[in-house]
């Protein structure tokens, strides 16, 4: 074999782990081979080679009882230093998203089922919203996490969304909220008026960083305020949406 031709089949390989990686991510409960080799498109064979080398990297593991394989520990610890990156990149612009509105601006990670608070700067109201970093947002009730939802084709948003209800007990209606989708994709900033807490409101948007992950930034309010002050809330938070896209893209 040339080496062209091993390159090609380099980049073949870890194309393919990319791809089993990123399916072990969007269902954190574990899969079988047969599972991953369905979703990935590739033969069992395969996807059983590119699971062995993964393991002994720790990149993945398998469950107690080997019927099922989870993304792994070496996974979690890039994870965390491209988390900590991301926050330290965004701090600035949360910082001064804040002042400008004297509200709370929040920075979330979309991560398996939910929004993971990564970082927050509180307002300066003494009536404002905090969340603990860790805390885990839902995907459909909430500003942050309808953004994120937003950045995804609708093959890969419908199932954490039919998930998400399943797990509220929640009566599903897959084409109108695949409408309220599209409508936030045209205008980019994503609402919450009182349906994930109530007597809070909030404005979201999301990006990509350099690794693809999808993060939020999001604007929660007190709603008595947040109705007087909505207009002014989304055209700052475009405005620093817009920094960290260009930031992220540079």
């Amino acid at each position: 074999m040339s080496d062209s031709d091993q390159g090609r089949s380099g980049i073949q390989v870890i194309a393919r782990a990319a791809a089993i990686l990123r399916v072990l991510r969007d269902n954190t409960e574990g899969m079988s081979l047969g599972q991953i080799a369905e979703r990935v498109d590739l033969p069992r064979s395969t996807v059983q080679r590119i699971v062995g080398a993964l393991q002994a990297e720790r990149l993945v593991i398998a469950t107690s009882t080997g019927g099922s394989i989870r993304l792994g520990p070496e996974i979690t610890a890039l994870s965390e230093a491209t988390r900590y990156n991301v926050v330290e990149e965004c701090r600035l612009h949360l910082s001064e998203l804040s002042r400008r509105l004297g509200e709370t601006a929040d920075l979330s990670v979309l991560r398996g089922a939910g929004m993971i608070f990564l970082d927050q700067v509180p307002g300066t109201h003494r009536l404002r919203t905090i969340s603990a970093v860790g805390d885990v947002f839902p995907l459909t009730t909430s500003a942050n996490g309808r953004a994120a939802l937003a950045l995804l084709p609708d093959a890969e948003a419908r199932p954490l969304v039919e998930a998400e209800w399943k797990r509220a007990h929640h009566k599903a209606d897959w084409p109108a909220f695949a409408a309220l989708l599209a409508e936030i994709r045209a205008r980019g900033i994503a609402e919450d008026a009182d349906e994930h807490t109530i007597g809070i409101s909030a404005l979201g948007g999301a990006f990509r960083d350099r690794n693809g992950e999808i993060h939020a930034i999001s604007v929660p309010v007190p709603t008595p305020r947040f109705l007087s002050m909505r207009e002014t809330v989304e055209v700052e938070l475009r405005e620093t949406l817009e920094l960290v896209r260009q930031h992220f893209s540079a």
